[in-house]
């Protein structure tokens, strides 16, 4: 866990998994969530470590929280966000959101921005859903115009 190179690298029980270098839509699409969230009242950061279990380290692209236990959340936070790399494969990351459901989040997003699509990954639900119009977490809400217009041209 104090590896400082890059990329950051998720533990698995011992195992380490490289997360796959983001781009520049990639980049603008955490932003764009993060700056989204915050102002509706959320917490929110980019690539915080989350500690799942003694063995298990996550890290999504964003997180939204009520509150933020330092120095890495132990406790579930309120929704995990993953935008696709283009080496990313949606059937893992669906897998990634199952381990954050199984831990605790409620609700789970993933985002594509060079299709400019996205899911709803709800552990009510238990399957991801793609959305046509706006993301939900509970009564957090971000729509898709105003998510992809930040990489409108780009």
């Amino acid at each position: 866990m104090r590896r400082t190179e890059k990329p950051n690298c998720e533990d698995r029980d011992g195992v380490l998994f490289p997360k796959f270098m983001p781009t520049f839509l990639h980049g603008l699409i955490m932003l764009r969530l993060i700056v989204l969230l915050a102002k509706q009242g959320l917490h929110t950061a980019p690539d915080v470590t989350l500690r799942l279990s003694p063995g298990r380290y996550l890290i999504p692209d964003v997180i939204g929280a009520l509150k933020v236990e330092q120095p890495y959340p132990t406790e579930p936070v309120l929704l995990c966000c993953d935008v696709l790399s283009p080496d990313d494969r949606l059937g893992a990351t669906f897998a990634k959101c199952d381990e954050y459901h199984e831990w605790g989040v409620p609700y789970c997003w993933v985002v594509d921005p060079v299709k400019r699509t996205a899911w709803e990954y709800h552990r009510a639900t238990g399957e991801p859903v793609r959305v046509a119009d706006a993301l939900h977490a509970g009564e957090y809400t971000v729509a898709l115009p105003e998510l992809f217009s930040a990489i409108e041209g780009k």
